[in-house]
C-alpha cells in the first residue's frame, strides 16, 4: 500500500490580477508544491486559490488529483478551472475550518477569510508558514505565536515567515514532522 501524499492548503487573497507578483508567487508556489510530491488544496474560487491551482497543473509530475477545491457553496460551476477535485461543501465561510485541516497552510495575503483559516489551522496543529511581502494578514503575523498552546514536540512554533516557494519546501522537509 502507498503512503498517502500529504495535502497543502494555500489560502490568501481572492481577488488579484494575474500580472500581480502576489498571483505569480502562488502560482509557482502550486507548482513547487506539486513538484515537491504534495497535493494541492484552497477554496476553489479566484486569487491565490486559482493561482495555486494553476500552478500546480504545471508541475513535470502533476497527476489528475492533485488539485482540490472546498467549495464555500453548493454550486460546483463557482469552481476554477484548475481544480480536479471539486467538493461543494454547502457549508459558506465555516468551510475554511476544512480548507484549514490540511496538512499545512501556507498564506499569501488575505483579509478576514484568511484570518480565519490561520486560526482554525492554529487551533488544529498544523505547519503554517505565512509571505511577509504581499500584505494582508500573511504579513500582519508573519513570526508571530498566537497564544501559549504547544502545538508541535520541539517548542519551536509559530506562523513561519517566508519570502519563497523554495522557503516554504525548505519548511515542510524540515517541521512538518514535528506536527501531528
Amino acid at each position: 500500500m502507498t503512503e498517502r501524499r500529504k495535502m497543502v492548503a494555500v489560502i490568501g487573497y481572492a481577488h488579484l490580477e494575474e500580472s500581480s507578483p502576489a498571483y505569480r508567487e502562488a502560482q509557482e508556489l502550486g507548482k513547487a508544491l506539486v513538484g515537491h510530491g504534495f497535493r494541492v488544496v484552497t477554496g476553489g474560487l479566484g486569487g491565490v486559490m486559482e493561482a495555486a491551482l494553476r500552478g500546480a497543473k504545471c508541475a513535470e509530475n502533476y497527476r489528475e488529483g492533485d488539485t482540490v477545491a472546498l467549495l464555500p457553496s453548493f454550486d460546483t460551476s463557482a469552481a476554477n478551472g484548475y481544480a480536479d477535485i471539486v467538493i461543494a461543501t454547502g457549508t459558506d465561510v465555516y468551510r475554511n475550518a476544512m480548507v484549514a485541516n490540511a496538512d499545512a497552510v501556507i498564506a499569501i495575503g488575505g483579509g478576514a477569510g484568511t484570518l480565519s483559516e490561520l486560526s482554525y489551522a492554529w487551533h488544529l496543529c498544523r505547519l503554517i508558514a505565512v509571505y511577509r511581502q504581499f500584505g494582508g494578514w500573511a504579513a500582519s503575523l508573519a513570526d508571530q505565536v498566537l497564544d501559549g498552546r504547544e502545538r508541535c514536540t520541539d517548542g519551536d512554533d509559530r506562523l513561519f515567515g517566508v519570502s519563497s516557494a523554495a522557503e516554504v519546501l525548505a519548511l515542510l522537509d524540515e517541521r512538518l514532522g514535528k506536527y501531528t
